[in-house]
């Protein structure tokens, strides 16, 4: 029993009803208030479902109008358990979101935070990838800001598994590194530590040979050398072009020299153009002294060979 016209069923309210304890019209259902709804529990109109309030739901337990699902609260989300209006998907918080449980707004994904985020478990905007944290990260697990490869920490790393800024090779540590597993600024080889090194597995600046073990220094040209600008091979110190050289500020043309200006070889001193020799500005071989021009001599000035002593004839 009723009160109302055209009502079908018991205890409605109103005109149209076809159910029971209805209260407008045209409700189709039980316990609705309102009209047009068609379903149980709903307060509004145009609802399809049950415990629905609001208008043109379509679903279950949603609250507010055009919600394609099941316990949506905002309009117009497709999908189940979103808050909003415009999600595509379940258990989104925002606007715009096409995914699941994403927190934000026009992000397209599952699990992000932020918006404008196009991939998943991402937090912050621009993203597109995964688990990535910042702005405008393209790759997989970056932090920061604009980087293009995966794994990065920093800002606009072109490469995988960098922590800096610039970086367009792999495993670099800095900024600006061309290649990969380098840790500095600017190096375009691989394995280097230092900047501007354009070889491989220098440590320092301004190498731009690849070595076979790693060298340190600056601007070393030569082979496995540690100090600066040497263009020989294995040496130590500043300026040496022949190998195996060691000392500051050497011009050695030859090899296994210690010291300063040498040109022979294996001499220990200064100036030296013998051979094995030590001391100072000796010519001959195997000379120990100063200015000896013969062989096999120790003191000064000697001009012959196996001489002892200063100014020897020969």
């Amino acid at each position: 029993m009723g009160i109302g016209a055209l009502n079908s069923g018991i205890g409605n309210l109103g005109f149209g009803n076809s159910g029971n304890n209805n209260i407008g019209f045209f409700n189709s259902g039980n316990n609705n208030v309102g009209f047009f709804n068609s379903g149980n529990n709903n307060f509004g109109f145009g609802n399809a479902g049950d415990i629905n309030t609001g208008f043109g739901n379509a679903g279950d337990t949603n609250t507010g109008f055009g919600n394609a699902g099941d316990t949506n609260t905002g309009f117009g989300n497709a999908g189940d358990t979103n808050t909003g209006f415009g999600n595509a998907g379940d258990t989104n918080t925002g606007f715009g979101n096409a995914g699941d449980t994403n927190t934000g707004f026009g992000n397209a994904g599952d699990t992000n935070t932020g918006f404008g985020n196009a991939g998943d478990t991402n937090t912050g905007f621009g993203n597109a990838g995964f688990f990535n944290m910042g702005i405008g990260n393209a790759g997989n697990e970056d932090m920061g800001v604009g980087n293009g490869g995966s794994f990065n920490v920093g800002v606009g790393n072109a490469g995988n598994q960098s922590v800096g800024f610039g970086n367009a090779g792999t495993l670099n540590v800095g900024f600006a590194n061309a290649g990969s597993i380098n840790t500095g600024f600017a190096n375009s080889g691989s394995i280097n530590t230092g900047g501007f090194d354009s070889g491989d597995r220098n440590t320092g600046f301004g190498s731009s040979v690849d070595q076979s073990v790693s060298s340190s220094g600056f601007g070393n040209t030569g082979m496995n050398s540690s100090g600066f600008f040497n263009t020989g091979n294995v040496s130590a110190g500043y300026g040496n072009n022949g190998d195996v050289q060691s000392g500051i500020n050497n011009t050695n043309s030859g090899g296994f020299n210690v010291g300063f200006y040498n040109s022979g070889a294996g001499t220990v001193g200064i100036a030296n153009s013998g051979l094995q020799t030590t001391g100072i500005a000796n010519s001959g071989t195997l000379n120990t002294g100063v200015a000896n021009t013969g062989d096999h001599s120790s003191g000064g000035f000697n001009q012959g060979s196996d001489q002892s002593g200063f100014f020897g004839q020969p």
